[in-house]
């Protein structure tokens, strides 16, 4: 850590690891770019949202991890300034699809923590990430702590 921030890459380098990465995932059908977590690490999978212009699905990448039945994530945009677009169209449109490693697929429904879940959920998170309190820090507004719950069969 250099002058209290934690290194990033730079954002072009991001936003091409990006690319690649959902580009692999989707070449092999899931097989390879998505892992579990493990204790002390998060775990990859692929999002499916529904676009809230488009009205097309729309998949991502993003790191998670399980909390009982649930998976949290973080809505970041590689700790860029914007909000990222799965999570705008998460707000648009809560319903959305998981895909896992191993090849599991879950219907779920997005939402922010709020209060003590967020606290502890964040908590949690800065025991897998030792610097996100200064990831975050970079981001001029709080970084949304997102919960996506199983859905049920009546939602």
């Amino acid at each position: 850590m250099v002058g209290g921030r934690a290194w990033l890459p730079p954002r072009w380098f991001v936003t091409t690891f990006w690319r690649v990465h959902r580009r692999v995932v989707r070449r092999s059908g899931g097989r390879r770019g998505l892992w579990a977590p493990r204790p002390g690490k998060w775990g990859a999978l692929r999002l499916t949202t529904t676009g809230r212009r488009s009205g097309e699905p729309r998949s991502v990448i993003i790191g998670y991890y399980e909390d009982g039945p649930n998976l949290v994530s973080m809505a970041m945009n590689g700790w860029g300034a914007a909000e990222p677009a799965w999570w705008l169209n998460l707000q648009a449109e809560p319903q959305a699809v998981v895909d896992l490693a191993g090849g599991s697929r879950r219907e779920v429904l997005g939402r922010a923590a709020a209060g003590d879940e967020r606290e502890r959920l964040w908590q949690r998170w800065r025991e897998i990430d030792k610097n996100l309190d200064s990831y975050a820090a970079r981001r001029p507004r709080e970084t949304a702590v997102v919960v996506l719950e199983p859905r049920t069969a009546a939602e």
